[in-house]
């Protein structure tokens, strides 16, 4: 690949990562809600809010209602950079770029409220399997979609048992999350697999301890996993496109 072409991958990948990203402050707004609560429908300051996806404001507000639409921006364009740089002109990106800014759109909802909803987890996981079909059968793929199907599949049981295990510790939305993650990881192979699923342990058992450390949790403190989870499965996907 030409560094002219390669430079123009990342940059077209980043300013569409930057324009999903700066919509995404409204859907997540609405969908950070407690568990068994209906979705927003209203901004702060009681005016109906119009669709899921948009400004992040109320246009009869002054000032931003939904939250910061540049830093999601900001973080949605950079993981489309990095997720570009790593994969190449290989056709997976494209599955890559779509489902990048709803793991984000996850990771901030699960951060903010500790729950990740259905209308996000399932569907993730659903149009994982469904776009790399027909990537799959594209020249120059770098993947099997039938290790991406098994992934899923034991990423998500692997999941269950901990959730059987201890409740408290392991929400049942992260179960349904594992599914989508475990898709992407495994296209790339079982190794993929593997490391992804144990930097998001990793990376919450950090954040976890770094709370203990700074007296802002104790050890029984519940922690919102989503975030990890997705961190890991970036990471693992990264090194996996790299590497294949």
């Amino acid at each position: 690949m030409s560094d002219p072409l390669y430079a123009s991958l990342v940059v077209v990948a980043a300013l569409w990562g930057a324009a999903a990203g700066a919509v995404l402050p409204r859907a997540a707004y609405r969908f950070s809600v407690p568990s068994g609560e209906e979705w927003r429908r209203a901004c702060p300051a009681g005016h109906p809010v119009a669709g899921w996806l948009g400004r992040a404001r109320c246009g009869r507000c002054a000032g931003p209602s939904y939250g910061p639409g540049t830093a999601s921006a900001v973080v949605t364009a950079l993981v489309c950079a990095a997720l570009a740089a790593a994969t190449g002109t290989r056709p997976e990106l494209a599955v890559w770029l779509l489902l990048a800014p709803v793991g984000v759109l996850l990771a901030v909802v699960d951060f903010r409220v500790q729950r990740l909803p259905d209308p996000l987890t399932l569907p993730f996981a659903g149009a994982a399997l469904v776009l790399l079909g027909p990537v799959a059968l594209t020249p120059g793929h770098a993947g099997e979609w039938t290790t991406a199907l098994l992934g899923a599949l034991a990423l998500g049981a692997g999941y269950l048992v901990l959730f059987l295990l201890n409740p408290a510790g392991m929400g049942f939305g992260d179960v349904k999350l594992a599914l989508g993650a475990g898709a992407v990881l495994g296209w790339y192979g079982w190794p993929t697999v593997m490391l992804g699923t144990f930097a998001g342990f990793l990376f919450g058992a950090l954040y976890g301890g770094a709370l203990v450390v700074a007296r802002r949790a104790g050890r029984r403190t519940t922690i919102p996993f989503g975030p990890f989870l997705i961190a890991g499965a970036l990471a693992g996907l990264l090194i996996g496109a790299h590497a294949a």
